[in-house]
């Protein structure tokens, strides 16, 4: 006698096993609106609460303290033609600004090769403002005038 057949059809979705999850009830079920909004909640204060505690040492180390978290830039360290530097209160400031006028000269290294060279060698890139010695400017082809290796187009 052969095996009778299932009465139900195959997609009969109580037979199988699903697990319900904390996503499939925010996403598929009756609350689902409420567990999102709670979820939204929950993390908009986190992030609140961390970002008012960073501007908190922030606001904090600007009022008179100085802040010992992130030392200046050094004086050796170049800043490119337009850099910024991110400021005490986190606000953006220009380079030039920030260090008294344009880029700092007192490194003897090539912006290009990083080899040291005298300080009469070195000629500034008219793209970039980037010190480089003689075997590494150019003349530049679309614009003529003395480029960094990097800046250069040739050819």
């Amino acid at each position: 006698m052969p095996k009778r057949s299932c009465p139900f059809s195959e997609s009969f979705s109580s037979q199988y096993k699903v697990h319900v999850g904390q996503r499939e009830l925010s996403q598929h079920g009756v609350f689902g609106g409420k567990y999102r909004q709670e979820i939204y909640e929950k993390t908009k204060t986190l992030l609140f609460n961390g970002a008012s505690a960073v501007m908190g040492t922030i606001w904090k180390a600007d009022g008179g303290e100085k802040c010992t978290g992130a030392p200046p830039p050094a004086p050796t360290q170049s800043l490119l033609k337009g850099q910024t530097l991110i400021g005490q209160d986190g606000r953006l400031t220009k380079a030039n600004c920030a260090q008294g006028g344009g880029v700092a000269v007192s490194s003897t290294r090539c912006g290009v090769c990083q080899k040291s060279q005298g300080v009469d060698v070195r000629t500034a890139c008219s793209q970039c403002d980037r010190l480089s010695c003689s075997s590494c400017s150019r003349q530049c082809s679309s614009c003529s005038s003395q480029c960094c290796s990097v800046c250069t187009v040739v050819e």
